[in-house]
This record gives structure tokens, sequence and C-alpha cells, in this order.
């Protein structure tokens, strides 16, 4: 994808899913992106960000990729006077340069103009994506979304309890880990000693969060975990040493061990996959530690596990 475009690319996502400010900055649930939305929009209850009441009008908070904004950064420099008719523009923001772009637009039938905004995070790109409708651009005019970007700033940590509240599941034990993040607001958390910018794999870290497939018949709950836990994003060279049914928290489970390597230093993990299956999906836990951590990491791992809760 050529960089000038992904500003407006990611701006499709939300489209198949007064110019006064209306006051302090916010943080939609789970986001590290805020701004001041203008006065009209209200938190959106199908994505992160805010909305009309009539839907309207869509404000898309979201981060991408650390090297997304260095892209679109270069992309500026190197042709300032923008492709295909779209120019893009720089404006200062409490987080720092940002760049963003304005295209006419249809959404169906609909008449539509699409604003895109990158801005800088420190070990990730903020993004914020606009929509309106032609019959609300007299009030969301251009001059008020660019005062609302600049607007825009970044927070460096989300509240663990607003975090956690997201999930659709409760985490009542936390194994003393230092980090807690959600990779995506109400999808999946991750809980790891080190952080982004030293990267996960060096120390213990687990990933949980639901996935939408499970085995279609209790006999394929074996093959189904040793699938899924050779497709770990991020495991290479992996091998199977252990996989059995197992209860978690009263229901049928698959406990599955591998030896594998892990990021960019190829760092020797093992790591466990645990899976609880429902009707039409399974909670999965998956617990990596380098191997010479191991024996430390894994009581640890057990029980956050035993910990995960359904909410009611």
């Amino acid at each position: 994808m050529k960089p000038l475009r992904l500003l407006t690319a990611v701006a499709l996502i939300f489209a198949a899913n007064s110019s006064a400010f209306a006051g302090e900055t916010v943080f939609p649930p789970g986001a590290r992106v805020g701004l001041t939305p203008l006065v009209g929009l209200v938190p959106a209850k199908a994505f992160a960000g805010f909305e009309t009441e009539d839907h309207g009008v869509k404000v898309l908070v979201t981060e991408l990729p650390a090297e997304a904004y260095g892209e679109v950064a270069n992309a500026f420099k190197a042709n300032p006077a923008g492709t295909n008719g779209i120019k893009p523009e720089s404006i200062e923001s409490p987080a720092g340069l940002a760049y963003y772009t304005a295209e006419n637009a249809k959404d169906g039938a609909t008449s539509v103009r699409r604003y895109s905004m990158i801005l800088p995070g420190s070990t990730f790109s903020g993004y914020v994506a606009v929509q309106v409708p032609e019959n609300a651009s007299k009030i969301y005019t251009d001059d008020a979304v660019r005062q609302m970007f600049a607007s825009a700033t970044i927070r460096k940590e989300v509240p663990v309890e607003e975090q956690l509240g997201l999930m659709p599941f409760k985490v009542t034990e936390l194994g003393n880990f230092k980090n807690i993040r959600t990779l995506a607001p109400g999808a999946a958390v991750i809980l790891a000693d080190n952080d982004e910018a030293a990267g996960f794999e060096p120390a213990p870290f687990m990933v949980i969060g639901l996935i939408g497939t499970t085995a279609a018949q209790p006999d394929d709950r074996g093959r189904f975990a040793q699938q899924t836990a050779t497709a770990i994003p991020g495991v290479r060279e992996a091998r199977i040493t252990m996989s059995e049914p197992i209860r978690i928290d009263g229901m049928p489970g698959y406990e599955t061990r591998i030896d594998a390597t892990s990021g960019k230093d190829n760092t020797a993990v093992t790591v466990v996959q645990w899976l609880r299956f429902g009707n039409s999906n399974a909670l999965r836990i998956i617990g990596s530690a380098p191997r010479d951590q191991w024996s430390s990491a894994f009581p640890r791992f057990r029980a956050v596990r035993d910990g995960i809760q359904p909410r009611s």
C-alpha cells in the first residue's frame, strides 16, 4: 500500500462497520488516543470513538503500528503536493506534529466527506478517521474537523481497571505481571513483564482472548488445539511437546505445550496454550516464557488462568 493512501485506507473500516468543542479531552474506553469531540458527538457504542445520535457522523479512534507515522511523514516530505488530488496537511497537536487528509467519497449512495489523521505515539501511531455525510457538512466543516484534530493527544497508560472492564470475561488474578495492555479493546489482553519498547518475548507474558471458531465436535478438540497452538503469531519452529484434554473451571478444555523460537532475537521459549471450549467460541489463554524461566513462570500462568471468570 502506498504510504499516502494509508490514511484513507483505515477509514474504510468503519464505513463497512456548530463547530464549537463539546468540552474536555475524552479518551474512548481502552484507547490511548483521545481528543476534544465537537458538539453533538457522543461516545460510540459499536466502535472506539464518537458519533452523532443518528449515527451519521462518525469519528473512529484507533492505533496503527509505530512505523506507520514515519511512512506518512516521509511521503509528505517527498511529495507535499499529494497524489490523486488528495493533498496531505500538517497540524500541530498536543501529541506532536500530525498529518491529515480530506476527500470527498461515497458511503453507498450517500455523499460523504472523509478525514484521516495520523499522529505520533511512543510505541504506536495514533489514528483518527472522521466521516461526515453531506447533510451535516454545514455544521461539521473542514475547519471544525481541523480544530478537533488539533486537540488530539496521547496518554501513556490506560488504567488497568478500564482495560479489563472491556473484556467479555473477568480477570481476577494478574500473576504479578508488570504491564497490562489490551491488544484490541474488548478483544484480547496481554499481561507481560516487559513492555512494547523492550519487546515481550525475552520475558514471561500472556495473551488472553476469545476466538470465534471452535472444534465442531468433541473428538475434533485435540486436532483443533494443536493447529491453533502451532499457528500462534510470532512463534517459529514450533514443536508440540504435550497436548491433552483437561477441565478448566468445570468446562472442557485442552492444554498444549510447544517449544519454539520467538521475537527478533530468536529467543528459545516454551509456550502453553489453554483452550476452554464454549458453545460457539473458545477462551484462549497463551503463556510464553524463555525456556530458562519456564519453571517460575508456569505457576503464574496457571494462577491467571484459574482466576478468569465469565461475566454475569
